[in-house]
């Protein structure tokens, strides 16, 4: 049986306490082929529960994995002489239970996933909150006989109940709309990763679209990063250090004290931390690299590799990445 831990809101004379609920029974995490729309899951990193919305076909470039040959100096677009072969992997784009968001905020955004505004005109960003890119590992999938598992505003918009179905949450036209809409752009994602002394970092880029301004294109990306803490040793992150390279020839540097106002602590307890950031450059095209600091218990800091990855904008798509439009 499922049983995570609730938090129960007891009287101002006794201390809170924990209750269990069951909410479900654990399936076998599947070794081969894909999970479906409408699977319930529990998340292996983050705890929360959480539903498929559909799956899609990433390219992941592992750098822990590569080819082993001799590191030369770095050229401008950050990439070594290291060969990394892209993989398909299986990514999901999934709700996240309304009900668990609190708990998790501390370590995953939970208004992450962000969409530029249809219009032309307007340079409204606009997030849809409690979305979530998981990683076909991160799945730990569940049964329950509740009709309505997962709360979440958009879960009766996008599935409907059907007891003939496995798993018996089937899509809507709303959300096969949308996936239609959006499955081009999660398509063309590349996931990066590579783990320095024992910190592994994952990015995955999404193209949002072009912007005109002041007579120049704009092109923007959102970029989720995860930061995993593979050992028992507690290490706080305290600095960020960027490179953005433009096609337009440009090389920025960006230098700052930890990452979305936030020096997440990675411990044995709570391993990772999930964020998202906005990139813009005046070209079509760029790479990004860099590296974050850490600090030790004892003071000490080392720095932490940021997988160099590329910046596309799918120009060749006529329709630009969709928000929800009823």
């Amino acid at each position: 049986l499922l049983l995570p831990p609730r938090r129960h809101l007891s009287s101002r004379n006794r201390p809170e306490g924990k209750v269990l609920e069951t909410v479900g029974v654990f399936e076998a995490p599947k070794q081969h082929g894909k999970y479906e729309t409408g699977q319930l899951f529990l998340h292996s990193v983050f705890g929360y529960r959480g539903i498929v919305l559909f799956p899609w076909q990433a390219r992941l470039y592992d750098r822990d994995v590569a080819s082993p040959v001799t590191e030369k100096s770095e050229n401008v677009a950050g990439h070594g002489s290291k060969e990394v072969k892209g993989k398909t992997h299986t990514y999901y784009q999934v709700l996240i239970d309304a009900r668990d968001c609190p708990h998790i905020s501390q370590r995953s955004q939970t208004e992450a996933v962000t969409f530029l505004a249809n219009h032309d005109d307007s340079r409204a960003l606009y997030a849809i909150p409690g979305l979530d890119y998981v990683s076909h590992e991160d799945i730990l999938p569940y049964s329950s006989t509740d009709q309505v598992p997962i709360q979440h505003e958009l879960f009766e918009r996008f599935l409907m109940y059907d007891q003939t179905k496995v798993p018996p949450f089937v899509a809507r036209d709303t959300l096969c709309a949308w996936q239609e809409k959006n499955h081009p752009w999660l398509e063309l994602s590349d996931v990066h990763r590579e783990t320095t002394e024992n910190i592994r970092v994952t990015v995955i880029p999404f193209y949002m679209g072009m912007r005109e301004a002041q007579n120049s294109h704009v092109y923007w990306w959102r970029y989720c990063i995860r930061l995993e803490n593979l050992d028992s040793e507690v290490v706080q992150l305290r600095e960020r250090h960027w490179r953005i390279f433009s096609l337009s020839g440009t090389l920025e540097t960006v230098r700052g004290r930890g990452v979305v106002g936030r020096e997440p602590v990675l411990s044995k307890e709570q391993p990772a931390f999930q964020y998202s950031s906005h990139v813009s450059l005046q070209a079509s095209s760029g790479h990004m690299w860099g590296t974050f600091r850490f600090e030790r218990p004892d003071g000490s800091h080392f720095d932490v590799r940021i997988p160099p990855f590329s910046l596309e904008s799918n120009k060749d798509e006529k329709t630009p990445p969709s928000g929800l439009h009823w």
